[in-house]
């Protein structure tokens, strides 16, 4: 494990990573106290804001251009500030279960799928994590994305009956 490669990047990669790394570290607190108290709304600001930087740093980022300076993971950017708009939308609303819905999908979508691509071999943090051993970055991500969605559905089967 070395910070080297992070260390060498661009400050727009920079930035990305320490907002990315908020966001993933307060994911989990956020969604999982109790919905209304003061720490999940304050904690929750927080981790809508490192949600945001992540999505909108991305766009000074091109390592794999495919249209213009911008690839496939740009959609996925999109498609988060997207949805942080909708679910603050609903809980404005008062549709908490919208919002509780919206921010749980942001948090899989945008830091698991995400997280997956960002540990692919010869990526960045891949490096920066696992070193040479490109491929574990990969399967370990993997294994995470997936137990985190059999908890999830674990969750919601248990919530139905």
């Amino acid at each position: 494990m070395s910070i080297d490669p992070l260390l060498s990047a661009t400050i727009a990669i920079q930035l990305h990573v320490v907002c990315a790394v908020t966001a993933v570290c307060l994911g989990p607190i956020v969604l999982l106290r109790k919905s209304r108290d003061i720490w999940h709304r304050y904690l929750g600001y927080l981790w809508v804001c490192a949600m945001a930087s992540t999505a909108v740093t991305s766009f000074w980022i091109s390592e794999t251009p495919m249209i213009g300076p911008f690839g496939p993971i740009h959609a996925l950017s999109i498609l988060t500030l997207f949805g942080l708009w909708q679910a603050l939308s609903a809980i404005r609303a008062g549709k908490f279960e919208a919002h509780q819905a919206g921010m749980k999908t942001l948090y899989f979508w945008a830091m698991g799928v995400a997280g997956l691509f960002t540990f692919l071999p010869r990526r960045r943090m891949n490096l920066a994590v696992f070193g040479e051993n490109a491929t574990l970055g990969f399967i370990v991500m993997a294994l995470l994305i997936g137990g985190g969605l059999a908890v999830y559905l674990v969750q919601t089967r248990t919530r139905e009956i």
